[in-house]
């Protein structure tokens, strides 16, 4: 049985930045109510770019992370700009970050980083047929690209500099995807 989405009674908005907290007064169908509030992106989505150099390797990408003061490893991302898809998205990170262009981009699906408390979706993309093809970016310093083996997997997780949630939820999304015959 689905439940019925809670009844929005009201919000408030408040300029964090480039988020926006948004308290809501919401009204459950058991006829309780609550105030939560939520973290919004003023931003149009990210994309995170699992690029396959051949069917059983994933670019990884090397790079400082503020948020716990280390270098991560991860998988490309970005935001979408104003204007863009998320295949020009991709494409563009891309070649920003990995120094690669693709002859294919398929979206595997979207995510969702803390749902709770947060509204931001990132699209997972698989990019194929990369050829070399560089566009600057906005990165303080260049990337480090590792390639990985997918059949390496369980020994990505278990590095303590491969911590981001994102990238392992994506590459086993990826390996799912693949392993199931790549559905059209």
């Amino acid at each position: 049985m689905t439940r019925p989405l809670p009844t929005i009674h009201g919000r408030e908005d408040h300029d964090l930045g480039p988020y926006r907290l948004e308290r809501l007064d919401l009204e459950f169908s058991n006829g309780e109510r609550r105030r939560f509030e939520r973290l919004k992106s003023k931003g149009h989505g990210a994309v995170m770019i699992a690029a396959m150099p051949d069917p059983e390797t994933v670019l990884l990408v090397r790079e400082y992370g503020a948020g716990t003061h280390r270098y991560e490893l991860g998988l490309p991302k970005g935001k979408i700009d104003a204007g863009e898809t998320w295949e020009q998205a991709a494409g563009r990170e891309m070649r920003e970050e990995i120094g690669f262009g693709a002859e294919r981009l398929t979206r595997l699906r979207s995510i969702t980083l803390a749902p709770t408390y947060m509204a931001h979706d990132i699209h997972v993309v698989l990019a194929e047929g990369l050829f070399p093809e560089a566009l600057m970016g906005d990165e303080p310093e260049p990337l480090e690209i590792l390639p990985w083996r997918l059949d390496a997997l369980h020994e990505l997780i278990l590095r303590e500099e491969f911590s981001e949630g994102r990238s392992i939820a994506a590459l086993f999304i990826l390996r799912e995807w693949l392993q199931r015959g790549r559905p059209e």
